[in-house]
């Protein structure tokens, strides 16, 4: 399900694993487009199916981070599971890209991480809620979700954080309407979105 032309990705695992190794995802004016990608991989992988572990670079917060992930590996899973230190700002929930949590910016458009191998996202640049601000220097969007009390348990307040940062740098001053849209793919189950679209708003410029 998209969350706003050209952020979910709907294609299934299965059509993901179709295309390792040969193809990067890149979204672009509300539609899916192929990359190739075959000159961003290893070059002893040669143009074979890929299998066991393979040692990646990853464009990750402005770092470049490597990480060695089999070709199922999911760039969820390569963020919190692979990574030495670890990224886990991207929560694991529904792993099926239907809540939101894992949301990471890919070239700063929203995606699911779970939805997403991490063989895929090579070349790319990947800026999870981390990369956003940190608690000494939070970004003005950060700061209001604490100010405006938007979040409860917190599990899916960096999946928020990501996508509403990315619909502030297109549209620095959306309506109420508009980030409801570009939350709409983010679940929380503690039902704080009042809280959400008010910190949203907030920081409107």
């Amino acid at each position: 399900m998209s969350k706003t032309p050209g952020v979910r990705l709907p294609l299934s695992r299965r059509g993901f694993l179709k295309g390792v190794g040969a193809a990067a995802v890149v979204v672009e004016g509300g539609i899916l487009r192929a990359a190739d990608n075959a000159s961003q991989l290893p070059q002893d992988l040669g143009n074979g199916p890929i299998t066991g572990e393979v040692k990646i670079n990853l464009l990750i917060n402005g770092k470049d981070r490597a990480v060695t992930v089999e070709p199922r590996t999911t760039l969820l899973s390569a963020l919190r599971d692979r990574l030495d230190p670890p990224v886990t700002g991207p929560k694991l929930v529904c792993d099926a890209g239907a809540c939101g949590a894992c949301t990471v910016l890919i070239e700063g458009k929203p995606a699911c991480a779970c939805n997403i191998l991490a063989i895929d996202a090579i070349g790319k640049k990947i800026t999870t809620v981390e990369g956003l601000g940190t608690p000494e220097h939070m970004s003005p969007l950060q700061s209001a979700f604490v100010e405006h009390d938007a979040m409860m348990c917190g599990f899916c307040t960096p999946g928020f954080v990501t996508s509403v940062s990315a619909l502030l740098v297109k549209n620095p001053t959306p309506t109420l309407e508009q980030v409801r849209q570009a939350t709409h793919g983010n679940f929380c189950r503690c039902g704080t979105y009042p809280r959400v679209f008010e910190a949203a708003l907030a920081v409107k410029k």
